[in-house]
């Protein structure tokens, strides 16, 4: 519970602050001109939503794993994720075509102090931002706030690109339009990343082989007879995951039996790595091409 806390509270600062600094950035983009600082404070308040949408969904590593419940939260905050990544792209691609206008209209803003001075804002608060999401996965253990974290630090990357175009700006009028240009280019980068993230979550991937081999190697300690392990498919809702695998047994186990194994081996993946299983199971027989697991190592 107390996992969950930190994490709502990281959530609550960063949407609070995210959406602070968003609407400081376009003000100052509004009275410059600037299609940079005014496609940066979209990009900002874009990590707000997403925020927003971690919020709603989240569940704290220290709650008790539910099949039916958790998986489910979890695929909404993915579906969520991929709506935001559909926004972020549609506002690269019209920042990109407004940059590009720009460029061959010789448009060119014109910066104040303003500008600089929430440029700098920008830098410190982006970085302060990521430190508190990085402490924050080593408090929660949920992976996904050092991602978090590596897209502030991302902005502050950004916002420090901006403030040395400025500081530049009045030698080469094209600047602003470059920078905006590159702020849809960081856009419709991330946009993919979020996009690629959330789809390989809700489809399901391979798990890594260290922990086929762990897993298999504690069933091989709680169930000594023969049997066949594949079709292995691992959902990570970090910090929550569901495993789903097929498992091939005597056929001449009743099923009483067969529920008691399985059980047994749902139990322990769970205790031991934290993963909800579910498991399919088939008769030894079964026709599939999968080779003879026994004993030692599994099938994939």
């Amino acid at each position: 519970m107390e996992k969950f806390r930190n994490g709502a509270a990281e959530s609550i600062i960063s949407i609070a602050v995210n959406t602070l600094l968003s609407a400081l950035k376009l003000w100052a983009g509004l009275a410059a001109g600037s299609v940079a600082l005014i496609a940066d404070a979209w990009y900002t308040f874009s990590e707000s939503i997403t925020q927003v949408i971690t919020a709603v969904t989240i569940r704290g590593p220290g709650e008790k794993a539910d099949r039916e419940h958790h998986s489910r939260y979890r695929r909404w905050e993915q579906i969520g994720s991929i709506i935001v990544s559909v926004f972020i792209a549609f506002l690269a691609f019209d920042f990109a075509k407004i940059s590009v206008v720009g460029l061959l209209g010789g448009k060119n803003a014109v910066f104040g102090a303003a500008a600089i001075t929430v440029t700098i804002i920008s830098i410190v608060v982006k970085e302060l931002l990521a430190q508190y999401a990085f402490y924050t996965a080593k408090l929660t253990g949920n992976k996904s706030f050092k991602n978090t974290g590596l897209r502030y630090r991302t902005g502050a990357l950004t916002s420090t690109v901006i403030l040395a175009g400025i500081l530049f700006a009045k030698r080469f009028w094209w600047t602003d339009s470059v920078l905006g240009l590159i702020i849809a280019l960081v856009m419709a980068w991330t946009a993919f990343l979020i996009l690629r993230m959330s789809i390989l979550k809700i489809m399901g991937i391979k798990p890594p082989q260290e922990l086929i081999d762990n897993i298999t190697k504690e069933i091989v300690n709680l169930y000594e007879d023969d049997f066949q392990i594949h079709h292995w498919i691992i959902y990570n809702y970090d910090p929550h995951k569901e495993l789903i695998v097929h498992i091939k047994l005597n056929q001449d186990l009743s099923i009483q039996n067969s529920h008691e194994i399985i059980t047994g081996i749902q139990k322990l993946i769970l205790d031991k790595f934290g993963i909800i299983t579910v498991i399919r199971v088939e008769p030894m027989d079964f026709r599939q091409s999968v080779s003879k697991f026994s004993g030692s190592s599994g099938i994939i």
